[in-house]
């Protein structure tokens, strides 16, 4: 399937013919830091505020927010967004993971990856007047299931 119809249009692809199924998506991103400047937000606090919690919730709206952000991406209820973040202190990084689930007939992967994208921005935004050289990095899907294709 793809998002073009026969005239070479984009349309949203109908999925009114798949099963509503428990789906779950869990997508991951890293912002990494340089020593100096992971050593001055690692407790989470910055002058713009709480770095974990600010991004919890960016993250969360993220979520709710991706069928307006992505163009031909379905709008599906969320049944569940879970945001954790955590530090790689080896690396200098903040990891960020997320998971989001549905009872629908497609699955939340784009949910969740926006997600992930929305808090990483977020933590980059809060950080920013440190060091501009902040680098945002490796964000996939993690998981997914619920639908036909499993990973």
């Amino acid at each position: 399937m793809n998002h073009i119809n026969i005239k070479g249009n984009p349309y949203i692809i109908d999925t009114s013919n798949k099963n509503i199924t428990q789906r779950l998506a869990i997508a991951s991103g890293e912002v990494k830091f340089d020593k100096e400047t992971y050593k001055k937000i690692k407790s989470f606090k910055s002058k713009k505020g709480n770095i974990e919690k600010t991004a919890i919730i960016a993250g969360v709206m993220g979520a709710k927010e991706t069928s307006r952000l992505i163009p031909l991406c379905h709008n599906i209820q969320i049944n569940h967004v879970n945001i954790d973040i955590r530090k790689n202190e080896k690396n200098n990084s903040i990891i960020i993971e997320a998971t989001v689930k549905t009872n629908a007939n497609t699955g939340v992967e784009m949910e969740a990856l926006t997600a992930v994208t929305v808090s990483c921005l977020t933590i980059y935004d809060m950080c920013k007047y440190l060091n501009k050289k902040i680098e945002i990095k490796n964000i996939k899907l993690l998981k997914k299931t619920g639908g036909k294709s499993n990973i």
